[in-house]
């Protein structure tokens, strides 16, 4: 069965504006254009306005769903990737509204509310996909390795790998301007505190894969600098600190 574009719009709730300039641009093609010059629409098509509505709300541009659905290998993993994008979503506004009902409780109550508590729900997958485009950018031209590729990143889990990785980058930097043998037992318990997070969180599984990343960080010339630029030796430094506790 075909349909109109005026039905496709009623169907949908868009415009018939809106489906003209989806045609215009190459987003979502008619079917058959029929005798009397009226845009005809099947089901493969209605599938893919779906898909395309489905991204709208996620607020991607037209040219970004364009490319999403050129790339993406059929109809199921389209709709697998977007019901993981809107879950995130869905997540992140219950954790806003319960920041605006506490933010109401307290002023109701003449009370100031906890500076920890404030801004929760603020932060923004785009943040972190911005925060990592260039180590992504270098890891798909180097490796062949698309970091963010099919991934909805979960913004709390970052925010406190973020913080877990600032803490132990920064007591290893301590330890080296210190002066601190790269086998002295802080340096150690600082090593075995860094290893059991990764582990938690199921990015490594064990000292010999921590130590495998550090010699990866040394070698590497994108990580390296990354690590040089925040304290010069902590790359080499880290890399032996590691080794050293794995085969302790």
């Amino acid at each position: 069965m075909l349909y109109t574009v005026k039905e496709v719009a009623e169907l949908a709730n868009v415009t018939i504006k809106t489906l003209h300039h989806y045609h215009k641009i190459a987003l979502l093609i008619p079917r058959e254009i029929n005798e009397a010059g009226y845009r005809l629409y099947g089901m493969q098509e209605l599938e893919r306005l779906q898909q395309i509505l489905f991204y709208r709300e996620l607020d991607f541009s037209l040219q970004e769903i364009k490319q999403l659905l050129e790339d993406e290998p059929g109809r199921l993993a389209i709709l697998a990737k977007q019901k993981d994008l809107l879950l995130a979503r869905k997540q992140r506004l219950e954790q806003l509204i319960q920041t605006m009902d506490e933010s109401i409780d307290s002023t109701a109550k003449g009370e100031r509310m906890d500076k920890k508590k404030m801004f929760k729900g603020f932060q923004h997958e785009d943040e972190w996909r911005d925060a990592l485009a260039e180590q992504n950018q270098y890891l798909q031209k180097t490796y062949g390795h698309d970091l963010l590729a099919n991934k909805t990143i979960d913004v709390d889990q970052m925010n406190e790998q973020a913080a877990e990785a600032v803490r132990f980058m920064g007591g290893m930097k301590n330890a080296l301007q210190t002066g601190l043998k790269y086998d002295h037992h802080d340096v150690q318990l600082l090593i075995r505190a860094h290893i059991d997070c990764l582990t938690q969180s199921g990015h490594i599984k064990n000292a010999r894969d921590f130590a495998t990343q550090a010699r990866f960080f040394l070698q590497d010339d994108f990580h390296r600098d990354m690590l040089e630029s925040q304290q010069t030796g902590l790359a080499y430094y880290l890399c032996i600190a590691a080794e050293s506790f794995a085969t302790a």
